[in-house]
């Protein structure tokens, strides 16, 4: 009995040999594949520590998850500045812990509204990481980056990944000085987003021109960003105005007037084409006589009777007229073959030629400003309206003094009524509060505010436009 004991205890006994063979799960499996072999759940606290581990990082942070905030969490992006509110010291502080917060939509770890990396430095390993995990969130509203070290091949890496996420529309990189200032690449103008927040950058003023060439120029416009912050950097008089010249009208130079004309003139003739192949093949190679060539044959009867007698019997119906037409052979030209009239494109084939020509013209016209409808001729001159779609500009806490604001004054006075700024940040800058231009400035945007909502209660119950 010992003896049947002894082997019966080997037996239910498995060597760890066998264990990791036979007790494996899905789980476990996770270190023996590669990076690019990894599937994203789309659960950041799966994900994010498993693509870490297969690139051999260490001292990684950990990953928290957060229930929905009561308020929205675009309230920075749209102009507002966080560390002056109260009621958001609390929540500013759970989001500075160095770690990756993860704001859920509900309850499902699967919805990631939001991604927040605060206080840790995000090099181009964690760059890979998140390029390869943030697309897989297919609810990610929302990225944040505060304090991260951010360097400008990451940011380049960012753009990349931000155009493959599909819901994400709100971006906010504080606290991260670029010396090649590449911030501007978000502002693509096939960028989707519709809040961006570059506060505390030390941003100064070539980053402020090249934010201003990608907002509007007769070449580019970005007609989807909705807020812009640029508080607390180092934007002097000089970026100032770059972005103060895009937000009102300016006039296209000449080469730019003889560029536009181009263009008309290319679209009209691809109109041309496209009206031509609508046409029927019998109108384009009329295969029966016309009324015309009718009356000058009854006029010249020498030619009738030089014609084949079986041309001479008149055709009984359209039908066989068509079909005689159609069985005449026309002559071969000298050197040619029987068989070149086969290589005469068809109707078929010239439609799709001019449908591809219509394309690379439609490609050509798409977003670009110098073919706006809205282009207005005054005094001689083609005026190109500036960025309408920009509701909300902050530029608190820079070095802005009262020399530029008169261009802000212009620009926000050429805005009509259909779209332009509602909100504009200009407090703690370098002018006093009295200086007679930002009055103006303020009592412009107020009475634009009033016209467009036409509900001045609003604005007393402190809902109205942010002149400040």
């Amino acid at each position: 009995m010992s003896r049947r004991k002894q082997v019966k205890d080997r037996t239910d006994k498995t060597s760890p040999e066998e264990e990791k063979t036979t007790g494996q799960t899905p789980s476990e499996t996770l270190p023996a594949q590669t990076f690019d072999e990894y599937q994203c759940t789309g659960n950041v606290e799966i994900d994010f520590p498993g693509l870490c581990a297969l690139l051999d990082l260490r001292c990684i942070p950990a990953v928290g998850t957060k229930q929905p905030a009561s308020s929205s969490s675009t309230a920075e992006t749209e102009g507002e500045d966080a560390m002056d509110i109260p009621s958001q010291i609390k929540d500013t502080s759970y989001w500075s812990k160095p770690r990756l917060q993860v704001e859920l939509e509900n309850d499902d770890p699967l919805c990631a509204k939001s991604v927040k990396v605060s206080g840790w430095k995000v090099d181009e390993q964690i760059a890979r990481v998140l390029q390869k995990m943030l697309p897989s969130l297919s609810h990610l509203q929302s990225l944040q980056f505060w304090q991260a070290g951010l360097t400008d091949p990451v940011v380049t890496s960012l753009v990349n990944t931000a155009s493959l996420c599909s819901s994400l529309r709100v971006v906010s990189l504080e606290g991260n000085t670029l010396p090649e200032h590449c911030f501007h690449c978000l502002l693509s103008e096939d960028s989707v987003l519709t809040h961006l927040s570059l506060r505390n950058n030390r941003m100064g003023d070539t980053s402020a021109r090249l934010i201003g060439s990608l907002l509007s120029t007769t070449r580019t416009s970005n007609k989807n960003l909705l807020s812009l912050n640029l508080a607390f950097n180092s934007i002097g008089d000089a970026g100032a105005a770059h972005i103060a010249q895009v937000l009102g009208d300016f006039a296209l130079t000449h080469d730019e007037v003889v560029e536009r004309r181009k263009m008309l003139l290319e679209r009209s003739q691809s109109t041309s084409l496209r009206v031509n192949s609508d046409q029927t093949p019998t109108d384009q190679l009329p295969l029966v006589p016309s009324s015309t060539s009718l009356k000058e044959d009854n006029k010249g009867t020498s030619k009738k009777k030089e014609a084949p007698k079986k041309e001479e019997k008149p055709a009984t119906s359209k039908e066989k007229s068509n079909k005689k037409s159609s069985d005449v052979k026309a002559p071969p030209s000298k050197g040619g073959k029987p068989g070149d009239r086969e290589k005469q494109p068809s109707a078929q084939e010239v439609q799709s030629s001019t449908a591809l020509n219509e394309q690379q013209v439609e490609s050509m016209e798409m977003g670009n400003p110098l073919l706006d409808e809205s282009l207005q001729h005054r005094d001689g001159q083609l005026f190109l309206p500036g960025n309408t779609t920009l509701a909300s500009l902050n530029l608190t806490g820079n070095r802005i003094t009262e020399r530029s604001l008169p261009q802000f004054l212009t620009s926000v006075g050429m805005q009509g009524e259909d779209g332009g700024l509602l909100r504009l940040c200009l407090q703690r800058n370098s002018f006093p509060p009295e200086c007679e231009t930002y009055v103006k400035i303020k009592e412009v945007m107020t009475l634009r505010y009033q016209r467009r909502n036409g509900c001045e209660e609003r604005e007393e119950e402190g809902q109205g436009p942010l002149v400040v």
